[in-house]
Formats: C-alpha cells, structure tokens, sequence
C-alpha cells in the first residue's frame, strides 16, 4: 500500500518493489526495496525529473531528511527525489544477526551476501527505474559507496542514467584492497596529527585511555568489548567536518574518580559504544573489503594484514614510547567480530567471505572511456576514506567526467555543504561553469 504524508515543505510518499534476489535467476528468489520519494510541497502535481540518491556504505539505509536539509532542498527546486535503501539496508528486507540465521549456516549466509555489491544495487535501480519513472533515465548522486554504485552503473546500464553526480566516492577501477589500505594509513597518520595540532591536550588523554584499556579489562554495558584497537577505530570520526572536536569533546571527559580509583565513565562508555556498535548497520562490517573485491584474490581481512606494515599504529610500542596514539579510520578487523555483540554470531560467515575468491569485476574501463553521460564529481582533498590520487586516476579514465577538487570540504561535504555542493555538480553536469 502507498502511502503519503508531509513534513515541513516537502510531501512524501514510501514506495516498495520486489526485485529478484539474484537478477540472473529472475524468476527465483525475491527481496524487498523500500524507497521514499520527496517532492517539494508547491510541485506535487508537476511532471519532474527523477533524482535517485544513493547513500554511503556500504550497509547504511538513505538519510532520513526531516523537510528540506542538507543537499535535499536544493535538488527539489529541479527533481522528484527517490531515496533509495539500498538491498539489506533500512527498511528494505534486512540482513543482520537476527535474519541471515534464516538462510542457514555461515557458508549460505555468505552466499547470500555476495549478492549485495554494488553490481547487483545497479540492477535492483535498473528494475525499479521503469516503475517509478516510466522508463525515463534519471539522474544519480551518490554519496562515497553510492559514488562507486553509480561508477558500476555508468559501466553497466549508461542507458538508464540522464546523469550521474558523485561526492567523495570515484573509486579506483583496478586497485585490490591491500592498495586501497596501504594509501589509507599513511592519510589518516596525517589526519591525526592535524587533530593533536588543534587540540594538543588530547594527546596525553589518548595515552590515558589507551594505556586503561592495555591494563583493564572494559566491556561497555552493551555487552562491546571496548580494547585498545577498538579505541583507536574512533578516528573514524577525523573524516568529517567536525569530527575532530567531536573527538575531542568525547575525550575531554573520559575518566571519573571512584572509591577503586579512576574509571572511564559512564557518560564516556554511553557515546562510545553508540560510536562503534553495528547493531544499526552490520553490513558495512561483514561485506566492506567486498566492494574492493573484482578477481580471484581474497580480501583476506585486508585492512588488518596492512595495518602490520605500519607499526606506529601499534598502541602498545606507542605507550611504551612517548609518541603520541594513532587512532585508525575506515577499517574492518577480525577481532571486531569478538568485541562487538551484534556481530559475533557473523564472525565464521564474515571468515568466509574475507576468503571468498571469484568476484566478478565491478567497472568496465572500456565502456566508461566512451562514456557519453554527464558526469560530475566531487573530490574532496586528503579525503580520509576514499583516495585522492585514486579518485583522479578515475576521473582520467571516464570520458567527459568533471571534477571539482577542493578541500574546503571533508567526506561529508554533501551534508556540510549540501545546497552548495549540489549546486556546482549540477552546474559542471550541465556545462554551465
């Protein structure tokens, strides 16, 4: 059943579609895909492009707007807006602990989830285009994952595309994981040291932590095993725009006195585990070396193997020393699958796809050198999660494709600076710069 409702400005409308599960097997499995569609209040009744948004990931579900925020407002000036959950994301037919058990053991819930690459959100958009727009090609803007979905489209289904915008996500055509990983560290070594030149204090608080964790063990009233390694995943947070004093203010007030001496408090355990538990998006955490993943090689929990080749990142010769502690950015390690409660029972199903061998490529060079669709990207310089270097190779390599390099943004300039951000896309998609 459709159902529609406003918010302030905007009417929306939630959408669901069955597509199959495997779209070579067309008449076998299905799942569901839920989609809301925004339109501007005084447009309801106006025949409007199609803009589709493709969130980041993977395993997140699309923003959940209140009204016009963020980038949203200014593509309702042009377009109906769809935004997308992406297959096992938000309300579309989830996958987590509680559901894969229904596909059975390990082996077939890897299966499973192989089928949750970008390659096949391009066919589950494809399917789905025809209902909603009437076959009309619309226009894409993905954000990071959602930038490398739309490269995938740009290789597979051009046809269905009137445009494509992309921030913060070219990914590199060709690169394993083990490359992706080896240009990450050295990036976030950077981003760390920016974070300690802005707020020097946080360096001994840090250590302090660091050196609690090596010394006790933590586990946070969520049931998350709260080690060292984990601490350090935090610097998550260094690749957007405020995350730096975001990190700082949750330092600021870690410890508290008690009757056994110094603990970490409660307040700080509450926003740390809400900051890494998976509970809300485990997905991101069983199949992100994946989306990386285009031939016979295995992942291998690769972001971990790299991390070897850099021992600076090693907490204990860290406090052994008197450097200060690198925190780490968009990785996926093993151990997460022991110290995080929502993902243990997935730890031998995300063995084997860290194993898996056989995937199938995800770009097309050839096609994406005779591109013919507007193409717009933002690039944000030294972005933390995707590379800079990578990102322009591939903007090399698509004909037509426009860049716009800056680093007045971070990896959420869509959202930091969505109305503006959006806006220069458009411009460069539509030749008007």
């Amino acid at each position: 059943m459709t159902v529609t409702y406003r918010q302030p400005g905007v009417v929306l409308t939630d959408h669901r579609f069955t597509v199959p599960l495997d779209h070579d097997d067309p008449a076998g499995e299905t799942i569901e895909l839920y989609a809301r569609e925004v339109v501007a209040r005084d447009r309801v009744g106006r025949d409007l492009p199609w803009l589709l948004y493709l969130q980041g990931g993977p395993g997140f579900g699309a923003n959940r707007f209140i009204g016009r925020q963020a980038w949203l407002g200014r593509a309702l000036q042009d377009y109906r807006v769809l935004l997308l959950d992406q297959r096992g994301t938000g309300h579309s037919t989830p996958a987590n602990r509680q559901t894969l058990p229904l596909r059975g053991g390990p082996a077939e819930q890897a299966d499973y989830l192989a089928r949750f690459r970008a390659d096949a959100i391009v066919r589950d958009c494809e399917a789905i285009r025809p209902r909603v727009t009437g076959g009309a090609p619309w226009t894409v803007l993905g954000q990071s994952f959602g930038g490398f979905c739309t490269v995938a489209y740009l290789s597979t289904a051009p046809e269905g595309l009137d445009a494509a915008l992309i921030t913060g996500g070219l990914p590199s055509l060709d690169a394993h994981a083990d490359d992706v990983y080896r240009a990450a560290y050295p990036r976030v070594e950077r981003k760390v040291a920016a974070h300690y030149a802005r707020y020097p204090q946080d360096v001994e608080r840090a250590r302090r932590i660091a050196d609690h964790l090596l010394t006790h063990d933590v586990v946070l009233p969520s049931g998350y095993r709260l080690t060292v390694e984990a601490f350090q995943t935090l610097g998550v947070l260094l690749g957007s725009g405020d995350g730096s004093h975001r990190l700082h203010y949750l330092l600021e007030h870690a410890f508290v006195r008690t009757p056994a001496g110094p603990a970490l408090s409660d307040a700080f355990q509450e926003q740390v585990q809400g900051l890494l538990s998976y509970a809300a998006h485990p997905l991101y955490a069983l199949i992100h070396e994946s989306i990386y993943a285009q031939d016979d090689r295995p992942t291998a929990w690769s972001a971990e193997r790299v991390r070897a080749e850099f021992p600076r990142f090693d907490a204990a010769k860290t406090l052994a020393g008197d450097e200060p502690l690198l925190f780490t950015g968009e990785t996926v390690h093993p151990w997460m699958f022991d110290c995080d409660p929502a993902l243990r029972p997935l730890r031998e199903t995300a063995e084997l796809l860290a194993a898996r061998t056989g995937w199938t490529p995800l770009y097309d060079p050839a096609r994406l050198a005779a591109n013919e669709v507007p193409v717009a990207a933002a690039v944000y310089h030294d972005d933390l999660y995707v590379d800079t270097a990578h990102s322009l190779a591939t903007a090399r390599a698509v004909r037509g494709l426009r860049t716009w390099v800056t680093d007045e943004f971070e990896h959420d300039g869509v959202r930091a600076g969505g109305p503006r951000v959006l806006d220069r896309l458009l411009a460069l998609a539509r030749d008007d710069v």
